[in-house]
């Protein structure tokens, strides 16, 4: 009795083993139980843009919980970003997200082929030779510009219709950080946007030469509204912008739109409404990627590119916040649920098209007609429009 009694437990413990066995193998094979993520912020939670970006951060931690170990860095300038990316990757990170515009972030990417690289784009990747870890992905922002553009226009109309502004002073302002395509393709889509409204808007846009000075943006904003502009946006990265116009409207008629982040708290009597890219749905898939031990572009929804990835509306890349139903024009939700549905659908020649030159400004012998169109993002998700369109768009020194 003895010998089979112990011949039943050493099959029952070579059973168990097996069990075990198969458990860990099965446990590989589904991926990874615990991830590292590591964000590197250009600036700090206090600015828009970055703000943005951190709410990424905040989807990641609420999904996975105690499954994520996730370290940051903020305030990290292009030029430094060697150190801080270095350190996160020899503490292990599995999957670092950074939205700056540095070229280091693709150099060293080749030095920890452990660790998946993935940075907001900041230039075409179509032609570029990248490591296989070295990702670049975008919201198509021009669709959420456009949308905006169109809740601008209604309220220009109405302006005009209610004679608070003779039809020539249709006339919106924009505060920019560079001459970027990023830029010129924003504020453009912005323009044309409003013109599907008033047909006779036109647009002036002042340069900070900066991302985050609250002191120029806000000045530069000042500047636009005492030249007669009622609606003023920006492409810039602090509150300076809205809290000139909050300043400036018991004075004038004046409404804000807003990019990255809701202005209606800091400016509530003159905050229209707020398009923002939304960097959630990329970097949840990329984290999920990275938990099954999968490629990120097989799991990410979207227009891939190679490792390069943009969406908009369609898959929830690019959304719009808090429109004003105090100060907006009546019906601005429906005609934007419209245009949205465009959209949604797929449909995006309808933007950059339409009887309109537009000169390169850095070399004056490139142009474009738009009567057939221009279709952004088309194969990376940074956007190339870089044409001013200069009977419309007026570049203030």
């Amino acid at each position: 009795m003895k010998r089979v009694y112990i011949v039943t437990v050493l099959t029952c413990i070579a059973i168990l083993g097996a069990l075990i066995g198969c458990l860990k193998v099965l446990n590989l094979s589904a991926g990874k139980d615990h991830v590292k993520v590591g964000f590197i912020y250009d600036n700090d939670e206090s600015t828009p843009y970055t703000y943005n970006f951190s709410l990424a951060k905040d989807a990641v931690e609420k999904k996975y919980g105690d499954k994520a170990e996730i370290l940051t860095r903020s305030n990290v300038l292009d030029d430094d970003m060697e150190e801080p990316l270095r350190e996160l990757a020899d503490q292990g990170c599995d999957i670092i997200f950074f939205n700056g515009y540095s070229e280091e972030v693709r150099k060293l990417a080749s030095d920890y082929p452990n660790t998946q690289f993935c940075q907001t784009s900041y230039m075409d990747m179509s032609h570029q030779s990248v490591p296989q870890n070295y990702h670049t992905f975008k919201g198509e922002a021009y669709q959420g510009r456009y949308v905006s553009g169109v809740a601008a226009g209604l309220k220009i109309k109405q302006m005009i219709e209610e004679g608070i502004i003779p039809e020539n002073q249709a006339i919106m302002g924009f505060v920019a950080a560079f001459p970027t395509s990023e830029v010129i393709s924003g504020y453009t889509a912005f323009l044309l946007g409003a013109r599907t409204m008033v047909p006779q808007t036109t647009l002036r846009v002042r340069y900070t030469q900066t991302w985050s000075s609250y002191a120029q943006e806000k000045s530069a904003a000042q500047k636009l509204i005492d030249e007669g502009c009622v609606v003023i946006s920006q492409h810039t990265d602090t509150i300076g912008p809205a809290i000139a116009c909050e300043e400036a409207v018991q004075d004038k008629p004046i409404c804000f739109v807003g990019y990255n982040q809701s202005m209606s708290e800091v400016a509530p009597a003159t905050s229209l409404i707020t398009s923002r890219i939304c960097w959630e749905p990329y970097v949840l898939a990329a984290v999920d990627a990275v938990m099954k031990d999968k490629k990120i572009e097989s799991v990410v929804t979207g227009h891939i590119h190679g490792t390069d990835v943009s969406a908009g509306f369609e898959k929830g890349w690019v959304e719009m916040t808090d429109l004003n139903q105090q100060i907006a024009a009546s019906g601005t939700q429906a005609v934007m649920d419209s245009v949205i549905k465009q959209f949604m659908t797929g449909k995006v020649d309808f933007v950059f098209k339409g009887d309109y030159n537009g000169v390169n400004p850095d070399d004056p012998s490139d142009t474009i007609y738009l009567k057939r169109g221009y279709i952004e993002n088309e194969n990376t998700s940074y956007p190339l429009f870089h044409y001013i369109l200069s009977d419309i768009i007026t570049i203030e020194e």
